[in-house]
């Protein structure tokens, strides 16, 4: 039986079009019985933001859909970029966020690792412009943007004084973190706060009005996650990892990520 005090989860960031038909209805249904109330359905191009869209019209309730361009791909050409952008200008009024986007850290170390050249200015100048989008029409900006390149997305955000930064699945230095925190950016947890040191030394130190919870489905876990499909009900472990270790009562950390959530995401009540 689930705790009637603890209050409902809400996935922060979860690819919903990557599941199969069937696994997104099973998990659809499941949401009342594991207290999930919404998931934030982040794309990663044209084709993923308009599933998302199709999946948050059936299921408005539950599936709030961000759109953008993950960076961990090859850049997009420029009609593909202002076909997209046009897209997502037509379709702003259903989406909650922009994202996924930012910067190519893992595609870089990739190409670093095998002594190729990797030049990252045309991801710098994308995510200038979803930047731009977002503030242009007030929305918050999903980023994947972790150790040296969140110091660059840092460096455009207060460029043009956009403070909506949602800092998903993140690791960084000690300064970073101080300087994120600081601008009032909000970070979110995965399963992974269960067994990696780095992200529970992150846990003790980022603000607890700015914290969030997610799942980055269907991305796998392993420890005691090993073996099973991502859900959004798996949240519930974060936040009770979290409570474990900042001392925070549990039902009290329960309540303090749902608000943040939809605080941050202007969910509706």
């Amino acid at each position: 039986m689930h705790s009637q005090t603890f209050a409902p989860l809400i996935d922060a960031h979860i690819h919903m079009d990557k599941y199969t038909p069937e696994q997104q209805e099973e998990m659809l249904l499941s949401f009342p019985a594991q207290q999930v109330e919404a998931v934030i359905a982040v794309s990663m191009d044209l084709a993923s933001a308009q599933a998302n869209l199709e999946l948050a019209k059936q299921h408005p309730r539950y599936i709030h859909p961000a759109f953008g361009y993950h960076p961990e791909q090859p850049l997009l050409s420029h009609t593909e970029q202002e076909q997209f952008f046009h897209w997502i200008e037509e379709h702003i009024d259903h989406a909650v966020a922009i994202g996924e986007v930012g910067l190519p850290y893992y595609s870089r170390e990739e190409a670093k690792g095998a002594g190729l050249d990797f030049d990252q200015s045309g991801y710098i100048d994308l995510l200038e412009q979803f930047i731009l989008l977002a503030k242009k029409h007030d929305k918050p900006l999903v980023l994947h943007a972790v150790y040296e390149d969140a110091d660059i997305a840092c460096d455009l955000l207060e460029k043009h004084q956009f403070t909506q930064a949602h800092f998903h699945w993140f690791k960084g230095s000690k300064q970073t973190i101080r300087r994120m925190a600081n601008n009032g950016y909000f970070i979110s947890f995965t399963p992974d706060i269960r067994y990696e040191t780095e992200i529970i030394e992150l846990a003790q130190q980022y603000p607890a009005e700015q914290v969030m919870a997610e799942t980055d489905g269907p991305w796998p876990f392993e420890g005691p996650f090993q073996g099973q499909i991502t859900h959004p009900a798996m949240t519930r472990q974060v936040i009770q990892a979290w409570s474990e270790i900042t001392g925070m009562r549990t039902e009290r950390a329960a309540r303090l990520f749902h608000r943040n959530t939809k605080r941050f995401y202007r969910l509706p009540e």
